[in-house]
C-alpha cells in the first residue's frame, strides 16, 4: 500500500499546494503513484515541443524550482517525508530526461522506463541523498539524480546506435 492511500483524496483535493504536488491528483492512484505521476512529465514534454529549447529549458527550471518549494511545503502539511502521492519531482525530473531525448517513440519510451527503474530502485547515491536531505530538495533531488542517470544511459545508447 502506498503513503498516498493514506492521505485522504479531499485533503489534496482542497489545497492547492496538495493539488500541484500530487500532479493535479494523479499521485492518489493506488498503484503506481509515482508511475502514475511521472506520465505528466511526458504529456508537458509533448505539448511544449514546438516551443524550442529556450523555453523547454526555463520550463524544466521552473519545475524543478518550484518543486522544491511545493514538495516541502506538501510533506510538511502532510507531516511525512517525501510520501509516495508526492509527484511533482517525478513530474519534474521526466520532463527534464526528455530534453535530453530525441523525439521518438522508442527513446521516449526508454527514457521513461531508465527513469522509473533508478527512481524505484535508487542505487547509490540515490538512496543516501533521499534519506539525508531533508525538505523538498531531498524530494527533488534524489529524483534529478535518477533522471541524470537515465540521460547518461540514453546518450550511452544513441552512442552506441551511431
Amino acid at each position: 500500500m502506498s503513503d498516498s492511500s493514506k492521505i485522504s483524496p479531499g485533503v489534496v483535493l482542497r489545497d492547492p499546494i496538495h493539488i500541484l504536488a500530487f500532479g493535479f491528483g494523479l499521485g492518489l492512484s493506488p498503484v503506481a503513484p509515482g508511475t502514475v505521476g511521472t506520465l505528466l512529465g511526458v504529456a508537458i514534454a509533448w505539448f511544449t515541443l514546438d516551443l524550442g529549447l529556450n523555453v523547454q529549458i526555463g520550463i524544466a527550471l521552473a519545475l524543478c524550482v518550484s518543486g522544491v518549494w511545493i514538495c516541502d511545503n506538501s510533506s510538511r502539511r502532510i507531516g511525512q517525508h517525501d510520501p509516495g502521492g508526492i509527484v511533482w519531482d517525478e513530474i519534474a525530473a521526466m520532463y527534464v530526461v526528455l530534453l535530453f531525448a530525441p523525439t521518438t517513440i522508442t527513446a521516449w519510451i526508454l527514457a521513461f522506463v531508465l527513469f522509473r527503474v533508478f527512481d524505484i530502485v535508487k542505487p547509490w547515491p540515490i538512496r543516501d541523498l533521499d534519506h539525508s536531505i531533508g525538505g523538498g530538495l531531498g524530494i527533488m533531488l534524489d529524483d534529478l539524480v535518477a533522471a541524470l542517470y537515465a540521460v547518461i544511459l540514453l546518450a550511452l545508447y544513441g552512442w552506441l546506435m551511431t
